[in-house]
């Protein structure tokens, strides 16, 4: 659908605006969603403060210590210029496309509002194909992009497991086993179907399995190319995570009374983004409020920190940059395809 076409058709319902390339969205439909992802995210955290208790969290609150907060926004500086860093490297794989810094973060920062209903990775795939790049083949590189997002994330989840199981960190050990256990085993089978990928998609079966084995392979060639692409993507993607868990970090240490862990911190977060703020639907609204305190109890945190971590934590990372992220769909929408990679 062009702008035009988006123009002309004012009572598009909320499918359509769900199915709309980023570039038709008009300011009445962000307004809109941004309703929306506030309401889910209010209603998540107020039933979340109930199981944890009123009172409890209105005294961590009292006692919070505020000194934490702006070394928060560092963090989540960081994270958005790691994860551009990542996002240019994934887009030159291969026989690759121009996309210049600008137009990199634009589309990051853009990828992380709230107002994007089907996800950031939306964005990226409609991004590249502006580009030039082929439908199934961008959503190939998208797909390349979360999986290096899970190969990042989950080898420092698989670290600070064993790091606390050798400590005897408090927490639940089907938490760290799971990690511990789980990431190679996963690991191992990942490489095993993207070594047997063309038998595995014969038939029907390919059209399910193949992009998301394609997109393996994508990272494959990343770390077949360190020189490349390889030291700078996953860089780039570890900056990233740095600088999230390092805002979560920050805001735990906000309400708890003492240091929180790093490994458990890592493990924590880990566990509670299950899909990432770039894969969910209106960046995570909701869903991470009501998942992520849950698992921060089960390496040990109590609840009523944890939920109040969580909403400083979004707060950083999903509120404040709300503005850029409005800013940045601007520009994409403004600029006509064929100036997209200057």
């Amino acid at each position: 659908m062009t702008r035009r076409a988006a123009e002309g058709d004012r009572r598009r319902g909320p499918l359509g605006v769900v199915l709309a390339h980023h570039r038709d969205h008009e300011a009445h439909d962000v307004v809109m969603l941004m309703i929306v992802a506030a309401a889910l995210s209010l209603v998540a955290t107020i039933f979340v403060a109930g199981a944890a208790g009123y009172v409890a969290v209105a005294s961590r609150l009292r006692h919070a210590n505020t000194y934490w907060f702006p070394f928060a926004i560092a963090g989540a500086v960081a994270a958005h210029i790691g994860y551009t860093f990542a996002y240019r490297e994934i887009a030159h794989v291969g026989r690759g496309v121009k996309l210049g810094r600008l137009r990199a973060a634009a589309i990051v920062v853009a990828g992380f509002g709230m107002f994007i209903p089907r996800g950031g990775f939306a964005v990226d795939i409609e991004a590249l194909e502006d580009l030039g790049v082929p439908p199934d083949e961008a959503r190939i590189r998208v797909l390349g992009l979360g999986s290096l997002e899970y190969a990042v994330l989950s080898t420092g989840a698989l670290i600070c497991a064993i790091l606390m199981l050798v400590d005897h960190r408090h927490a639940q050990r089907a938490v760290t086993l799971s990690w511990t256990i789980g990431v190679p085993a996963g690991t191992a089978l990942a490489l095993l179907a993207v070594r047997y990928r063309k038998w595995l998609c014969r038939g029907r079966l390919g059209r399910v399995l193949g992009p998301p084995l394609e997109a393996i392979g994508v990272v494959g060639q990343i770390v077949a190319s360190p020189r490349r692409h390889g030291a700078a993507a996953f860089t780039g993607m570890a900056v990233y995570w740095a600088g999230e868990v390092f805002v979560l970090w920050v805001c735990l240490a906000a309400f708890t009374r003492d240091t929180p862990s790093v490994t458990a911190v890592v493990v924590g977060y880990a566990t509670g983004y299950a899909l990432t703020r770039r894969t969910l639907p209106l960046a995570g609204a909701g869903a991470v409020e009501a998942l992520l305190p849950f698992a921060l109890t089960w390496v040990g945190f109590g609840l009523p920190a944890a939920v109040l971590a969580v909403f400083c934590y979004r707060v950083f990372n999903l509120w404040l940059p709300l503005g850029p992220a409005a800013a940045a769909l601007y520009a994409l929408q403004r600029r006509a395809p064929e100036d997209r990679g200057r």
